[in-house]
């Protein structure tokens, strides 16, 4: 295959879309294809979410990169696409889509599940939780 099967990679502050993300990974040679949506919710350990700011070290676009070509590389990748939010989201805002495109339906699932995990465990973004009762608590999405 001549074509880069990644399609779409992209950390912004706008809006994401399911349409967008679901769109850039079409392949002809595909039969199934996977699609993850991380959304804000409105609870976490029992608090009361009222809102999220990401943000995201000046390496987190290469480092979405590396995640990406490891995806294709472990997997039949056709076709790859994952877009994150930073900045601040609301409840039931989304904060990440990815999409696989793979030959048959097990691989595209095992390969956007492991591009979600590993974007999650090894992308320094980081997630900035603010409750209801007005505490606030960083979380590393990056374990490093």
């Amino acid at each position: 295959m001549s074509q880069d099967p990644i399609r779409l990679l992209e950390i912004r502050d706008t809006p994401l879309s399911v349409d967008e993300v679901f769109s850039a990974v079409g392949d002809d040679s595909a039969g199934g294809t996977a699609l993850f949506v991380g959304t804000v919710r409105d609870h976490d350990g029992g608090q009361e979410v009222t809102r999220l700011e990401y943000s995201a070290h000046p390496t987190a676009e290469p480092e979405m990169r590396r995640v990406a070509e490891k995806a294709a590389a472990e997997f039949p990748v056709r076709a790859l696409a994952a877009v994150h939010r930073v900045g601040a989201l609301a409840v039931g805002d989304l904060a990440v889509v990815v999409a696989v495109s793979c030959p048959h339906r097990g691989e595209a699932f095992a390969a956007c599940r492991g591009l979600i995990d590993d974007l999650k465990a090894e992308v320094p973004i980081w997630k900035h939780q603010i409750f209801a009762d007005g505490t606030e608590e960083w979380v590393g999405a990056c374990a490093h």
